[in-house]
């Protein structure tokens, strides 16, 4: 019997972390059908000399629940060989919510996650109320690639509670309500559940998303629903305790997700990074993992390939833009931002206002007052980059002044990196290398025009294995299938193995790497986003079809809804 794809001549490295070998992956109905020597015919084959053939990418941590209306192919994940995502983290999530109440959803992401309101009004055919009915809709969507869904905490609060999901604590009706809709999402086929208790989770109006409000006790019972039930991951975005140095509630913390992971018997997982202003903080979320583990508790930590930086220009936005003068000048468009540059007397006085601080808070990836020496030139993806305080210094002018300098002799096109946590890389590969850790939080789909994180898989294969060479690609390759399928329980992919879903993804060793982000005004309602694409993968497959060929959509759209355990088994 012919084959459906042949990849041949390539050197397979399976996931698993073992050597490579060279072979040929035959695949039929979807599935890795042989593995060696194929002679046999196939109606398509993909010629993988000097190339290798590995497992389709994993992120276990994405926000492309709203995103996946409007944008088939799942970019910018898709161009970096990620093949199954898991979005509905940190509490957010479209559903349970009806469309008359869409708002109260809507309200949760728009400044917590930076998704235009416009852009899910005009992208969203909203027609589920329950979670089961969400997944439902998804599953009947084109998709190019995979995706499984948690339900998040602040929708199964604002479906429940209504506006009081801002305000108040949960009633003993409130908490069976809610208990009620999470075990009916996770027989439906719903990963988990996620909650946030983190500070940069606000709303427009500056007030808590609604998980927030929600005491401890509230957290333990819906957690205790999925040990009822055994089945459902744990995530969770902290409490903001690792901040800051001697934080008075870090162990109180840190017991009582130990407590939660022992007695639940659910896996709880949250983001791990290194802060340059607490420094050796991170370092107690690692002993947490362990001694998780020893008391008998399941814990892993999600970690970043990289600083995690937000993403500046004068096309999205700058440290700036809410201060005098500069508000003026930002509210115009980006052509008339050029012409007004040109005029020394308006630079001097941005010049001066920029000495000023913004009085608002920022949060998540928002632009922070500006460091100099903490603010990077992005003139090139791989950097190293020099710091604007340095280039300022080559040119004996004001910070200030390089910066629209710099931006105007590249017509705009340029960015500034400021990074918000795992500054220390040293730190971030310590981190990449733990075994309770798994490489992924590209939060794709969120942090739309602040983020471009959906690199980060291509930066581990580029940077810390060709560059530095402090990971074997066997190595890498792992950390990117096998680990967070495992984790995330897609017993049938993170491997190349007969009988498992073919997701496979070919590329050169040699020159895989992401190219330079760009802003495009390609949502719906025109919104503007930051994309980036990579180079050196030549074909993505999913399912047994070819997703991508040169980082090109072939038409295919194979993805598939990847429900939770409880579904699968029914």
């Amino acid at each position: 019997m012919p084959y459906d794809l042949v990849i041949k001549h390539g050197t397979v490295i399976d996931g698993s972390g073992l050597p490579r070998y060279r072979a040929d992956v035959g695949v039929r109905h979807g599935r890795i059908a042989a593995i060696g020597r194929i002679r046999e015919r196939a109606r398509e084959v993909i010629d993988a000399d000097g190339q290798v053939v590995t497992p389709g990418f994993v992120d276990g941590h994405t926000h492309m629940d709203a995103q996946i209306f409007w944008d088939p192919l799942g970019t910018c994940s898709c161009w970096h060989g990620i093949t199954s995502v898991v979005m509905g983290n940190c509490g957010f999530t479209l559903a349970p919510c009806g469309k008359a109440e869409r708002h109260l959803v809507v309200r949760n992401l728009e400044r917590a996650e930076d998704i235009a309101a416009e852009a899910m009004d005009a992208g969203i055919d909203w027609t589920w109320t329950t979670f089961p009915e969400f997944l439902d809709r998804v599953e009947s969507l084109p998709k190019g690639i995979n995706y499984a869904s948690y339900i998040g905490h602040s929708a199964l609060r604002t479906y429940v509670m209504g506006e009081r999901a801002f305000e108040k604590e949960a009633g003993e009706d409130d908490l069976r309500a809610m208990e009620r809709e999470l075990r009916d999402a996770i027989r439906a086929g719903a990963v988990g559940f996620t909650t946030s208790r983190s500070p940069s989770h606000e709303t427009p109006d500056r007030r808590p998303v609604a998980s927030r409000i929600a005491t401890w006790d509230e957290v333990r019972r819906l957690v205790g629903v999925m040990g009822e039930m055994n089945a459902g991951i744990f995530e969770l975005a902290g409490e903001g305790v690792d901040r800051s140095v001697d934080h008075p509630g870090l162990r109180d913390y840190h017991v009582r997700l130990r407590d939660l992971a022992v007695e639940t018997g659910r896996p709880v997982t949250f983001g791990l990074f290194s802060r340059r202003e607490a420094p050796g903080v991170w370092r107690t979320y690692v002993d947490l993992l362990e001694e998780t583990a020893a008391a008998g508790g399941r814990m892993f930590a999600q970690v970043h390939s990289r600083a995690l930086s937000a993403v500046l220009s004068f096309k999205t936005q700058l440290p700036f833009d809410r201060l005098p003068v500069w508000k003026e000048l930002r509210a115009l468009p980006i052509e008339q931002q050029k012409r007004r540059l040109s005029d020394p007397d308006l630079r001097r006085r941005l010049v001066e206002a920029a000495r000023e601080r913004d009085q608002r808070r920022a949060i998540g990836t928002e632009a922070r007052p500006a460091v100099y020496d903490w603010l990077f030139v992005m003139d090139t993806v791989e950097g190293p980059h020099r710091s604007v305080a340095e280039v300022a210094r080559e040119r004996g002018v004001d910070p200030v002044e390089a910066m629209i300098d710099l931006a105007l002799e590249k017509d705009f096109d340029l960015f500034f990196l400021q990074p918000i946590a795992n500054e220390d890389q040293e730190i971030a590969l310590e981190l990449i290398k733990h075994p309770r850790a798994v490489v992924t939080f590209s939060d794709s789909g969120a942090h739309v025009s602040q983020l471009m994180d959906s690199s980060l898989q291509t930066h581990l294969l580029s940077h810390w294995v060709r560059a530095k060479q402090a990971l074997t690609l066997e190595q890498a390759v792992r950390m990117l299938s096998f680990v967070p399928a495992t984790y995330w329980g897609f017993t049938d992919r993170g491997l190349i193995r007969e009988g498992l879903a073919a997701d496979l993804v070919v590329f050169d060793p040699d020159t895989v790497a992401a190219e330079m982000p760009e802003v495009v005004h390609d949502l719906p309602a025109g919104a503007k986003r930051l994309v980036q694409r990579t180079r050196g993968i030549a074909a993505t497959v999913v399912n047994g079809e070819i997703l991508l060929r040169d980082g090109k959509p072939t038409g295919a759209l194979p993805g598939q809804l990847l429900r939770g355990p409880l579904a699968r088994r029914a």
